[in-house]
């Protein structure tokens, strides 16, 4: 490869080994025993004095295959460049020649979806290995025009969306949900996190995104009965007396989940059923566990569905029901985590506000004197499943939640951009679609007993 050769001739003149390093240049890259053993040796020479290059006259010496070019005057960026697309285009036919063959036998026959997940896979491998770097990051000096450029842009909307969560607690704390972050939601097994997550992402539609919800462990009715029940509690189509205070509600999920509503309900819940579209801005769709076609649940699958539908708002529930990636460090829980970090990479490629629920360690639970468990935010150490959730996250939610009290707490456990320590107190009675924050006040707190 005649570029190799000029670059290795270019690192000599200029003294500059570290150009090699620079530019993303690997042994990998080159297709010759030759050319890498000139790479070998310029680079164990730099080891060995303090950085400096070797003379050409020396890498000839020790080196057969070279062939030195002076004063090379194609750029680093020109001649790297052609390194590796030489490199791509030498893996890839490869790839096509013998790794493809053997992958087609092995799952093409019986499953050729897979055998495309797996080609595109390597592929992508290709691209990011032998990925061209224009710039590194940003700096001060050309940095101006990029920055005003942004912040025009995000002043008119156009950069990022901001949704505000149905919870006024939180749009105080932090402002609402961001798009291109990832948002933990986390509590103990049967404590609100699911219902609590759909109310914001349904309140989200009512503002016009597009929800895309991943329902791994519920099915499609399940779900959508969640959703009605839900929608029509924010429209008050009943009233429902909890406490000695009768509060705007929603159908009965029990009465909707098993047919048996009364006729005059069922007539209302036929016409509510029939309008809604009309009245949300945004779209919902639901991928639930017992869809046939749902049986991909990895990042690549989920990016799909995010393109598919033009989703701006993601649930995924639970997150480690994802088909994780795999483990490159070899580590306890790395396929966790490495897929977490994804996830977060997604989140910021398609711009999508993520929610991901995992579990919390259970603990020991108190009573108070008259037997009703006292509710409490799981700590930050809680978050179960992946600890990585933790790091990516650029909120962590904590829940808890008592329907039997009629009540839960949301609490945020850490905030990139504030919010840490605030905790809101919530009316939960799901079953009618009553999930809503608490008004204050002592009018309202004397209708409760606790």
């Amino acid at each position: 490869m005649h570029e190799a050769q000029l670059l290795f001739s270019k690192v000599i003149d200029s003294n500059d080994v570290a150009a090699l390093t620079r530019f993303g240049i690997t042994e990998r890259m080159l297709p010759t025993e030759g050319d890498r053993q000139v790479f070998r040796f310029i680079n164990d020479y730099a080891t060995q004095n303090r950085g400096q290059a070797p003379s050409y006259a020396t890498v000839a010496a020790e080196c057969p295959d070279f062939v030195y070019s002076p004063q090379v005057g194609d750029s680093y960026e020109y001649l790297t460049r052609k390194v590796k697309e030489q490199s791509a285009m030498l893996e890839f036919v490869k790839l096509a020649e013998n790794g493809l063959p053997q992958k087609f036998d092995e799952l093409g026959r019986k499953d050729i979806f897979s055998l495309f997940d797996w080609l595109q896979s390597e592929v992508e491998s290709i691209k990011i290995r032998t990925n061209v770097r224009e710039t590194l990051g940003t700096d001060l000096r050309t940095v101006g025009e990029k920055f005003m450029s942004e912040y025009d842009r995000r002043k008119a909307g156009e950069s990022f969306r901001l949704w505000k969560s149905k919870f006024d607690f939180i749009n105080r704390s932090v402002g609402g949900y961001v798009s291109s972050n990832v948002y933990t939601v986390y509590g103990k097994s049967g404590r609100g996190k699911s219902v609590v997550t759909l109310e914001e992402a349904l309140e989200a539609a009512t503002q016009g995104a597009n929800v895309l919800i991943w329902a791994m462990e519920m099915g499609w009715f399940e779900v959508w009965v969640r959703i009605f029940v839900s929608l029509s509690g924010r429209q008050g189509v009943t009233t429902a007396n909890t406490h000695g205070m009768d509060l705007s509600a929603g159908f009965d999920s029990s009465e909707v989940r098993y047919g048996k509503l009364t006729p005059e309900f069922e007539t209302a819940f036929r016409f509510f059923v029939d309008t809604i579209n009309e009245q949300i801005p945004g779209n919902i769709t639901v991928r639930a566990v017992d869809d046939e076609d749902f049986n991909n649940r990895t990042l690549r699958q989920l990016e799909a569905d995010i393109l598919a539908t033009k989703a701006d708002v993601v649930v995924l529930d639970p997150f480690y029901y994802l088909d994780y990636e795999r483990n490159t460090s070899k580590t306890a829980g790395g396929d966790a985590a490495e897929t977490s970090k994804k996830l977060r990479h997604l989140a910021g490629r398609t711009q999508t506000v993520i929610f991901a629920i995992t579990q919390a360690d259970e603990g020991k639970q108190t009573e108070d004197e008259e037997g009703n468990r006292e509710l409490q935010i799981p700590a930050r150490e809680d978050v179960k499943k992946t600890k990585q959730l933790l790091e990516d996250a650029y909120l962590l939610i904590g829940i808890d939640t008592d329907y039997k009290q009629g009540r839960g707490l949301i609490g945020l456990n850490k905030g990139r951009d504030g919010g840490e320590g605030e905790v809101g107190e919530i009316l939960y009675i799901p079953s009618v679609g009553v999930v809503r924050e608490l008004e204050t006040g002592e009018a309202v707190a004397s209708h409760f007993d606790f």
